[in-house]
């Protein structure tokens, strides 16, 4: 990277998720967690209005389900909370582990590996931006795995 580089912008690309971060605070990392949790409690109890909180409603969704490319907004997956048997009630043993949290100042990824969700597998990476003080999902791409 050349001296020509804002500081700013050097700083950014050089931000990683590693513990001392001075771009990612405790706080923005829990409010980045809060979001993501609020999502997994959504989906984990059939709670459609937890899942539209952590998105924008501006929000895209992209992946692929069962061998088919999806490209749009999060309406299809508000539509399969809603009306599917959530794990909490089914007694399916969902389980969730964030992979990979990366900060810098107000945006965000994140890396979710999901099981037994409504009896799939996903690997699913999130980008996130801070608004009004608030974070929010802008984008969701995910991988079904077969």
């Amino acid at each position: 990277m050349s001296c020509d580089t804002p500081a700013p912008l050097r700083r950014a690309l050089a931000s990683t998720s590693v513990p001392g971060d001075p771009l990612m605070t405790n706080i923005d990392e829990q409010g980045v967690r809060a979001t993501l949790q609020l999502y997994l409690d959504g989906a984990r109890e059939g709670d459609v209005d937890k899942v539209r909180r952590s998105f924008h409603p501006q929000a895209r969704m992209s992946g692929f389900l069962q061998g088919q490319s999806l490209v749009g907004g999060p309406e299809p997956y508000y539509e399969a909370v809603t009306n599917a048997p959530p794990p909490a009630k089914s007694g399916e043993p969902y389980q969730a582990e964030i992979t990979h949290l990366a900060v810098a100042e107000r945006v965000a990824s994140a890396t979710l590996v999901e099981s037994s969700y409504l009896g799939m597998h996903f690997t699913t990476f999130f980008h996130l931006l801070k608004i009004g003080g608030n974070w929010q999902i802008i984008s969701k791409t995910f991988m079904h795995h077969q």
